[in-house]
């Protein structure tokens, strides 16, 4: 039937996320997402009508689920334990996968290919979302009293620290020296008591 699409939206859009996710946007074709996804080319632009449409029609489903489990992680009643599991996700996110698959936002930030407007406008999306999350979470009254800086400088440090993680396990490919560092910003951000 002619505008009806022909295939599972839902699992076409999650092998769509993984082939940006394991190549990157600028080294992805419309022809891997088709053949990734088993849904012809013609089909796969006039559903979402270009690559970039696709990307950030996949990304915002990315954006939104990493959100919602770093708010999840963030959920622990002890204040430096919620940061340590806030870590371990972004740490078990970017090493998952064998090689691992790294980090989606910053592997598209550093792609010269992906410099549009519109993907930009998507990554400040994630980022800025991510700092209003933690800055949250180090607001509540648990926090009150424990952090060296205010809870938004804090947010943007924490997100700052996600990101450079994201190269030195490219470099290292050793989660517990992200871990080590992690611990070690929370303890600078954190009073001792």
């Amino acid at each position: 039937m002619a505008g009806r699409r022909q295939f599972d939206e839902k699992q076409v859009l999650e092998q769509v996320l993984n082939v940006f996710w394991h190549q990157g946007y600028g080294a992805t074709s419309m022809a891997d997402l088709a053949i990734a996804t088993g849904v012809q080319r013609g089909s796969l632009y006039n559903a979402y009508h270009d690559k970039e449409a696709l990307f950030l029609r996949v990304f915002k489903d990315y954006k939104d689920a990493f959100l919602a489990d770093a708010a999840a992680r963030l959920a622990h009643p002890d204040l430096r334990q919620a940061l340590l599991d806030f870590f371990d996700f972004t740490i078990e996110s970017l090493t998952a996968g064998t090689p691992a698959r790294g980090c989606l936002s910053t592997k598209t930030a550093t792609d010269t290919r992906a410099g549009t407007e519109p993907i930009r406008a998507a990554l400040q999306g994630l980022l800025d979302g991510l700092e209003c999350v933690l800055a949250e979470r180090l607001s509540q009254d648990d926090a009150a009293g424990l952090l060296t800086v205010p809870p938004v400088e804090a947010a943007r440090v924490l997100v700052t620290m996600t990101r450079g993680n994201v190269v030195i396990e490219s470099v290292y490919r050793d989660p517990s020296r992200l871990r080590a560092a992690a611990k070690t910003l929370v303890d600078m951000i954190i009073h001792a008591g």
